[in-house]
Order: structure tokens, then sequence, then C-alpha cells
């Protein structure tokens, strides 16, 4: 049995190799297939050049393999045309499954980041193909900045009210994803995977205070007032929209979904907030 990781050189993908290979029900390296446009930062695997626009590549990658990580691509637009092609590419390369990394409660939420994880499932679920997906919540360590600014300023400014994340630690999901792909009964599932606990971010607050230092406070603003500071710090209109559309999810209670998926996969509690920072400002 063989594994292609795609996107194995992302901050995920690295995580899922080195999981795999690790533990008592660790894989052999000549099982695991590191693949990214840019395979060479990848030691210790079997390598492939893939570009999720290049279909050859993709088949290339892929044959002799029964199991292909689709990693969700980061090129919004392009996505969903992306992960069809890897879809297609496993299917005439006789891949026999399928484990697609996507978002919470992507089939029913009106998350902001949902329509190209709802789109891929489909196509997923349309394929012929085993498939198992895996709806990850948010990293953790997709904090960092935020609370690195704070360490400054002393304030997490959020419009995020009283909504709550269920944030689990980026090597949490890559050893839940490495448990899926050395196999068991895991055809046809769908994993909605968090942390145990979902915090607010007047949590966040004190756990970056724990962190850092030194006090830092949740400042609360509405959505409108949040798009308009971060454009006059200096983030285009896009940028700033997204950011405020994302914190307007989470107060409607997007990411707040805490279930035992995570858990259940690593077979141990998934990293609590305070450490998972800690881990991730200090790297």
């Amino acid at each position: 049995m063989s594994v292609v990781v795609t996107g194995a050189t992302g901050q995920l993908g690295r995580l899922v190799v080195q999981h795999l290979l690790t533990g008592p029900a660790g894989m052999p390296a000549d099982q695991v297939v590191a693949a990214a446009r840019n395979p060479d930062r990848v030691a210790g695997v079997r390598t492939a050049t893939i570009d999720y626009d290049d279909p050859t590549s993709l088949e290339t990658a892929f044959a002799g393999a029964e199991t292909v990580l689709l990693i969700s691509g980061t090129e919004v637009g392009k996505r969903v045309a992306q992960h069809g092609r890897v879809i297609d590419a496993a299917k005439a390369a006789g891949v026999r499954r399928v484990v697609y990394t996507s978002a919470p409660h992507a089939d029913t939420t009106s998350l902001v980041l949902a329509p190209d994880h709802k789109a891929t499932e489909e196509l997923l679920r349309a394929s012929g193909l085993a498939w198992t997906i895996l709806r990850n919540n948010w990293y953790t360590e997709n904090y960092v900045g935020a609370v690195e600014q704070a360490r400054s300023t002393g304030v997490l400014l959020t419009s995020t009210g009283d909504g709550r994340v269920a944030s689990a630690s980026r090597d949490d999901f890559a050893a839940g994803a490495a448990a899926v792909l050395r196999g068991g009964d895991h055809d046809g599932r769908v994993y909605e995977l968090s942390g145990d606990v979902a915090w607010t971010f007047g949590q966040l607050a004190e756990a970056a205070s724990v962190v850092l230092g030194v006090p830092v406070v949740a400042q609360q603003v509405t959505s409108d007032e949040h798009r308009a500071i971060l454009v006059d710090a200096g983030l285009d209109e896009g940028t700033a929209g997204f950011v405020a559309t994302l914190d307007a999810d989470i107060r409607r209670g997007d990411l707040a979904d805490a279930t035992s998926d995570l858990r259940t996969l690593i077979g141990r509690p998934t990293t609590p907030l305070v450490d998972g920072l800690r881990a991730a400002v200090a790297q």
C-alpha cells in the first residue's frame, strides 16, 4: 500500500508525512510519496513533482498508489477546477481512495470558505472512487499574527462578538489525517474535525496574555468598523472585507462545533489553546 500526500511541502502536508512515518503504526518510507511543486524540500521519502494545473504530472505521481491525500489548494477561484483535475488523475491512475481536507459542515454552512469545499466534495462523491472527507476546523496557528501584534498593542481586534472557534493545532489535524491514511474503516466517512474546546476571543486574549507575559484584551467592534480599521491600517478592501466576513461567520457560530472526531482518531485530547499558541509563537 502506498500513499501520496499532495501539498507535501506545505505547513499541513509536511506534518502529515512526518506522522505517517512515526509511531508504532508508522509506514515504511518507500510507501509514502511526498508530492509538491518543489518536493526537493522533503527528505526521507519518495517524492514527485506535481502541479494541480498539469494532469500529466498528477497521473505520473499517482501511478501505483492506493490512496491520495488531496490537501486543498490555496488559489481562490481556481481550486475547484484544480481539485477536479486531482480527482480525475487519481481515477485515471487506478487509485482506490482519495482523502480530502475540507471545511466544517461544508455542505450546509454559510462559512465564507465553504463553497469551494462543498463543490469538491460533490466531485469526489460523483467520481466512483472510495473517499474520506476530513472537515478541518480552524488551525490555532492562524492567530499567531494577531497574537504577535498584541505583544505591542495589548489588543486583539475582533468583530466576532460571543462567537466561538473550536480550533486545534495543525499538528493535531495532521495526526488525524495520518491515522486515516494508514488504513482502517474510513471509506465513505465524513469527519468533522475540531479541537475539544470551542473558545471565545476573550479566552483567546487570556491565552495570549499567558503566552506573551503581557496583558492582552479582546476589543470588540462592529463588522463595518472592523473593515474600516483594517483598511486604514493598510489592508486592501478585498482582504479587509474577507477578514470582517470571517469574523461575522464566527459570530454566527460557523466554527463553534467542537466534536470528538479528532481526539478519537489521534487517541488523545487535542492540544489546548494556550499550548498550541505557545508552540506556534516559539517557532
